[in-house]
């Protein structure tokens, strides 16, 4: 026992709750995907399509979460600080991705958001991608001017317009994640002590932008429409929301056990956007409050990574991440149970995906580096960036 507790120690590095709680998720999300594939694997097999299987479904769906838990170990294993310099890089990469998903990407519900990699046939998301470089690289401009946040053209102008492309070009195919990612923004640059005055300059840029991005692109309609089914009470009940109603209602307190959901036959994307319906429906209300404590554990250890860490890009960067992850969250679950209109977002780290997976582990990698709570100092000559600035994180943000 002793030796096994050594390779953990030595092996998985940073804050063992967290590393715990990705774990769990990950043994629920293999779990629940294999019991909601049912009707996906029976459609597949009625196109004629290879691996229809459930058990085939399943075990791509296991092997993408091991593929994104390995990534997870290795971003882990990455000083935190370079994610600062690999950020740009890849905004820069996203910005011609997205162009070329809007323009020739494949179209999946009337929106092109995918594109497929050449010789492996896997298809990629480019706005997963384009999330997790904007937070990065909006965490390192915050915190290279703490000093200088006052100073619009400088310091507030790169941040915005750096946001206001990514959101607007992630608006034109899907709106819900563009207005998440804007909200995360607005919420790290509160952090990061930027002005209200600023801020208010923000959002009147992103609701311009993003306004104009969505009634040019793709979704409009779809917006329209969901909106106003969610608003009009006199409007009938969606269809896939008043199933997902149905297998709330009758899961009850301990559900109908693992395996015994009929609505996963009736949803639309039960392994996906309305996970948590199925959840609830299986495992009951109180399989659903575990998950969502779950989020709840995962969002107050991010935070408390925020507080431990010694600068301000190792604390801005933990608390975007972890915020982008958990807002997404909540918001996929308060679809499911009728809190807000229909979005398509699916459950971080137990919905059935790709590219989600894999960028949410390396997303939570990157949060675990930095809660190794190594202090933020230059490789080459030990100096402090943050020190003139910010003394400490624990400071910034007691």
């Amino acid at each position: 026992m002793e030796p096994v507790k050594i390779w953990l120690q030595r092996n998985l590095k940073g804050d063992p709750i967290l590393w715990a709680i990705v774990l769990l998720f990950s043994f629920i999300s293999i779990a629940v995907v294999y019991s909601a594939t049912g009707t996906l694997a029976y459609r597949n097999e009625m196109h004629g399509r290879s691996g229809s299987a459930v058990e085939m479904i399943a075990l791509k769906h296991t092997a993408l979460i091991v593929a994104g838990l390995g990534l997870m170990w290795l971003a882990h294993r990455v000083d935190y600080r370079y994610y600062s310099r690999l950020a740009l890089y890849a905004l820069l990469i996203s910005v011609p991705l997205l162009l070329f998903t809007y323009l020739l990407g494949g179209e999946t519900n009337g929106a092109s958001r995918w594109m497929t990699i050449p010789v492996i046939n896997q298809t990629f998301q480019p706005s997963d991608l384009a999330k997790l470089a904007l937070i990065s690289h909006l965490a390192s401009m915050l915190s290279r001017r703490q000093q200088h946040l006052d100073d619009f053209w400088s310091t507030l102008f790169p941040v915005m317009l750096w946001v206001g492309i990514i959101c607007g070009l992630i608006a034109l195919t899907n709106a819900s994640t563009a207005s998440l990612l804007f909200a995360t923004c607005l919420l790290l640059m509160f952090i990061g002590r930027v002005p209200l005055r600023q801020m208010l300059v923000m959002v009147v840029i992103g609701v311009t932008v993003g306004g104009t991005a969505l009634a040019s692109g793709q979704r409009w309609k779809t917006v329209q429409s969901r909106l106003t089914n969610f608003s009009d009470p006199t409007k009938k009940t969606p269809f896939q929301l008043e199933h997902s109603y149905i297998a709330i209602a009758t899961g009850g307190i301990a559900g109908k056990g693992p395996g015994k959901s009929t609505e996963r036959n009736i949803l639309p994307h039960p392994y996906s956007d309305f996970i948590y319906a199925i959840i609830i429906e299986e495992y009951g209300l109180i399989g659903g409050a575990v998950v969502l404590l779950l989020y709840m554990a995962f969002l107050y250890r991010g935070l408390k990574t925020v507080m431990n860490s010694y600068g301000a890009f190792g604390g801005l960067l933990s608390a975007g991440l972890s915020f982008s992850l958990v807002m997404q969250a909540l918001v996929n679950m308060g679809v499911a149970v009728g809190l807000g209109p229909i979005t398509g977002l699916p459950l971080p780290l137990l919905s059935m995906g790709g590219t989600s997976l894999i960028f949410t582990g390396i997303s939570i990698g990157i949060i675990l580096a930095v809660s190794r709570g190594e202090p933020e100092v230059r490789p080459m000559t030990g100096e402090d960036p943050d020190a003139a600035r910010i003394p400490s994180q624990r400071t910034a943000y007691a």
